[in-house]
């Protein structure tokens, strides 16, 4: 059966209410990292209603340590991989075309504080075209497309003649270890993927973030506050710390640029790269000088550096505090790397699937996209850094990502999977 491009967008676009109906049901599930199943468990029903056999599983570490990209996540120390399942299915072809995924992530980061929303964040609420409600850009919005476009395809007895998988992975917003890598690792192998993360299409993202937290551990000696000259404020010390670490910051940010992340956001020239101390905890009274201080930090950076090059910096800097420092040279602090520890990627412009995804992303909304990211850490970098798998990202638009408010533009997901079914259909081929 041939069907006009024309026919698929159309059909998509006529049976929007029943994606905007599925992506209500799963923005409703409560699936903070940690917490996932609620929400995979509607997309395994979905899945099974479209004729597809699920494979759901719970990540085993074990078969993941050694792995150059495995890091031990901060959700996984937390609350382990028990009942944390991921879950894909793969729609057959019926020749010998080429294999394609269609990949995202479940899981979405806490609503705290409830107090900044207007609206309930696991409400759905639909207001001007756009949904509301944590997770809807960040990616659910991305799944529903996904999901929409095979069973728009599926309505119209399109055959594809390569396998298409889908799939929805767990704890991305923590580093996609137990996630995507797992399913990598399980033998989803395509010959080509996408990721649907909320890029604003027809923008293609070809690029992702390096991502490493650390914690400095500062000693001090705690005293009577009375008696404060007997004792050493572990505060005062980290603040030196903190000073050198703000100063590499900036440092950084006054000589690294990178185009595909001022494509997206021309507002973030000269902050491509960030070095954040997002946590601080030291003392426990008013009275006590306090013995010890905690800072946590995130950098992040686009591509062109390694961690290794990356770490040696920060090392560093905080070595050189040490030094002019005679109670942090007699007692020096202790630097740790923990949780995310992503190397960062850069997809080439040229390969046929990120062209592939931009001409129909182009062609679906009439608009010219650019190639964007490396701003964050993303899942795509295991396709394309350790399977040599080419994985773009093209998904809808929303804003307040993390934030209150978040929302996503349904016109948006329309389009993302109007383009998606035709790259389907391209990549893999069909059975006439």
């Amino acid at each position: 059966m041939t069907v006009q491009n024309d026919e698929i967008l159309e059909h998509i676009a006529g049976t929007r209410d029943q994606m905007v109906d599925f992506l209500a049901e799963i923005v409703s599930k409560k699936s903070v990292t940690g917490h996932e199943r609620p929400a995979q468990e509607v997309v395994k029903r979905k899945l099974k209603s479209l004729g597809l056999e699920s494979d759901v599983w719970e990540p085993d570490p074990d078969d993941l340590r050694g792995h150059p990209g495995y890091f031990e996540t901060s959700s996984f120390q937390k609350y382990g991989y028990e009942g944390r399942p991921n879950v894909a299915a793969i729609a057959n072809g019926s020749g010998n075309g080429r294999s394609l995924a269609f990949s995202g992530h479940i899981d979405v980061v806490s609503v705290e504080p409830v107090s900044a929303w207007t609206r309930d964040p696991w409400g759905a609420e639909v207001e001007d075209s756009r949904m509301y409600g944590r997770g809807t850009a960040d990616m659910k919005g991305g799944v529903a497309a996904f999901i929409h476009a095979f069973e728009s395809l599926q309505e119209l007895g399109v055959e594809l003649a390569g396998d298409l998988i889908l799939q929805t992975t767990i704890e991305e917003e923590d580093g996609g270890v137990g996630g995507l890598l797992s399913t990598l690792e399980r033998g989803y192998q395509p010959d080509a993927a996408i990721i649907t993360e909320p890029w604003m299409i027809p923008n293609v993202g070809i690029a992702s973030a390096g991502v490493m937290y650390f914690r400095i551990t500062v000693p001090g000696k705690s005293a009577h506050a009375a008696r404060g000259y007997k004792g050493v404020n572990a505060i005062g010390k980290a603040y030196k710390i903190y000073e050198a670490l703000d100063a590499l910051d900036q440092e950084r940010k006054a000589r690294i640029s990178y185009e595909p992340v001022l494509n997206r956001d021309p507002d973030a020239e000269g902050n491509v790269t960030n070095l954040n101390v997002g946590i601080i905890n030291a003392g426990d009274w008013p009275s006590t000088v306090p013995g010890q201080a905690v800072m946590e930090c995130r950098i992040g950076w686009p591509p062109g550096e390694t961690r290794d090059e990356v770490r040696d910096q920060i090392e560093t800097a905080i070595q050189n505090v040490i030094r002019a420092d005679d109670w942090l040279s007699s007692n020096p602090p202790r630097l740790e790397w923990f949780g995310w520890s992503a190397d960062p990627h850069e997809l080439n412009q040229d390969a046929e699937i990120v062209q592939l995804a931009r001409t129909k992303a182009e062609a679906v909304t009439n608009r010219t996209g650019k190639f964007i990211g490396g701003d964050a850490g993303l899942d795509e970098r295991f396709y394309n850094l350790y399977y040599d798998i080419p994985c773009p990202t093209l998904g809808p638009k929303g804003d307040n990502l993390h934030g209150a408010d978040e929302y996503v533009e349904l016109d948006s997901i329309v389009e993302t999977a109007q383009a998606l079914a035709l790259i389907a259909i391209d990549w893999c081929g069909t059975s006439e």
